[in-house]
């Protein structure tokens, strides 16, 4: 079983996130999610999806139902002292799917602000697997720029971006490939799309 820190931010394509959730539980992977105020919203408008509560134990109890798992664990963004931001914490990588710009500029920027932000800078000093996935259009040179210093840094960046050689015949088969491409880049084995041949 291995460990991993997921990360939803305000950015359109939590559906990518949620995806990204089912299969690493399905694989037997234990889940760290950190959701953004601003995504929770998000997330209702775009799935229908209502993980909102009054305490963090409230949500992550819809979100274990939700997954049908006890393997995912739910922390505040404005929980500091949650166990992965400190650099003792071991984990396998990190994923921020989507990744907002401000988030994206926190991170570029070590502004550590929030768990997600904090939890992403440990990442960086401990020289650790971190994934984000950049969801806006068109991208600005600011964007591109935090994206360029982040890249130079290890961290890989992957947009959301759909192929369609795999004739995708709905809207799941399209998130499927990006989840998968996202999951490939943690080496995490899997099978939710048809590959080139």
């Amino acid at each position: 079983m291995k460990s991993f820190i997921v990360a939803i931010t305000g950015a359109s394509g939590s559906i990518y996130g949620i995806r990204l959730i089912e299969v690493l539980l399905k694989s037997k992977h234990k889940v760290h999610l950190v959701i953004s105020k601003q995504a929770f919203s998000i997330i209702k408008i775009e799935t229908g999806i209502n993980w909102t509560g009054n305490t963090a134990s409230e949500i992550e109890k819809k979100i274990q139902k939700y997954f049908s798992s006890k393997n995912i664990k739910y922390y505040s963004e404005n929980n500091l002292s949650a166990p992965f931001s400190s650099g003792s914490f071991i984990t396998d990588g990190m994923f921020v799917v989507p990744c907002s710009m401000k988030t994206l500029s926190g991170i570029a920027n070590g502004y550590a602000n929030n768990l997600i932000e904090r939890a992403a800078d440990v990442m960086l000093k401990e020289g650790r697997r971190l994934i984000l996935s950049p969801r806006e259009m068109p991208f600005s040179a600011v964007h591109l720029e935090n994206m360029l210093k982040l890249s130079r840094l290890g961290v890989k960046i992957i947009p959301p971006v759909p192929a369609f050689y795999h004739k995708p015949k709905n809207i799941n088969d399209i998130v499927d490939f990006v989840a998968g491409k996202i999951l490939d880049s943690a080496e995490v084995r899997h099978n939710i799309f048809k590959r080139w041949k």
